[in-house]
């Protein structure tokens, strides 16, 4: 885990960095307490600018560890003078979309046939390394099918997964 915890410190960014080129993408940073890591800890994602006046911003990535918040999800965020970076202050708005956090278990198993079977189910995935992917479901996917086959590979040794924002669509 050293180097996923390298991956996600509180790195100080210039305001200039977080935005693209266009500048209607930017960065957004959550600080969380993540149970994945158990430490306090920082993800940036890319988000579309819907209303800078407002705070709000489209989330443009799956979140590989901030829970409760899923892509496409709208939030407020503003900028903080202290990190110097817009700040996740909360969600206005749930897409719902659910994320999932998956965890390969069986070291001898290739994540990306995994990854391509529930692309398959018509879900999409980022992967972090060889061990670790974030799975988005689609909130016109019935998560069932979905929850089925992470049960049955989770079952079988081969991941461990966390629920963590899981939709209203989705809960069964």
């Amino acid at each position: 885990m050293g180097i996923l915890k390298k991956l996600f410190t509180n790195k100080k960014e210039k305001p200039a960095d977080n935005t693209d080129q266009d500048g209607n993408a930017v960065k957004i940073c959550f600080s969380f307490h993540s149970n994945i890591l158990d430490e306090w800890t920082v993800e940036t994602m890319w988000a579309e600018t819907i209303d800078v006046g407002k705070g709000l911003y489209k989330l443009d990535n799956i979140p590989f560890y901030a829970p409760l918040v899923a892509s496409d999800d709208i939030v407020f965020a503003e900028y903080d003078e202290t990190e110097e970076r817009l700040m996740y202050r909360h969600t206005v708005e749930s897409s719902g979309n659910s994320t999932i956090h998956v965890v390969i278990m069986d070291k001898s198993v290739n994540k990306e046939p995994i990854r391509e079977a529930f692309n398959q189910l018509g879900c999409i995935s980022e992967g972090l390394n060889d061990g670790y992917f974030a799975l988005e479901v689609p909130a016109t996917i019935d998560y069932k099918s979905i929850r089925a086959k992470l049960q049955e590979l989770e079952d079988r040794g081969i991941i461990g997964f966390a629920e963590s924002c899981l939709s209203y669509r989705h809960q069964y």
